[in-house]
């Protein structure tokens, strides 16, 4: 089985910074495309960034230049760097694969408020 433990998330004003960290244990993830998520209360998840096995990246528009995403395989981490956040970034992000996805860790809290 598949787990996901997500950390590093925390309240951060305005164009403050944070990086979150994903250990992944049940599964190599040197196999797969790896992705961090996000959700708010009443929307959607969304894909914030992914990274395939080669390390391409890929961003939502809103978190280009700002959010960078790295991985570890010998390691089964995935990180994601985040800079210059905006109240809007607040959400409980959560690590998984880009498809066909495996059941969700619990996620860490990001707040971005003053």
């Amino acid at each position: 089985q598949v787990q996901f433990v997500e950390s590093g998330g925390g309240k951060v004003q305005p164009g403050g910074s944070l990086k979150l960290s994903c250990g992944v244990s049940g599964a190599m993830i040197r196999l797969y495309a790896m992705a961090w998520y996000r959700e708010v209360p009443g929307k959607q998840r969304e894909l914030v960034a992914s990274i395939g096995t080669f390390g391409d990246t890929i961003y939502r528009d809103s978190a280009k230049g700002r959010f960078t995403i790295s991985r570890d395989n010998a390691a089964n981490m995935v990180w994601l760097q985040m800079t210059n956040l905006k109240p809007e970034d607040t959400a409980v992000y959560y690590c998984n694969k880009r498809k066909d996805l495996w059941s969700w860790g619990q996620g860490t809290q990001v707040t971005v408020s003053s």
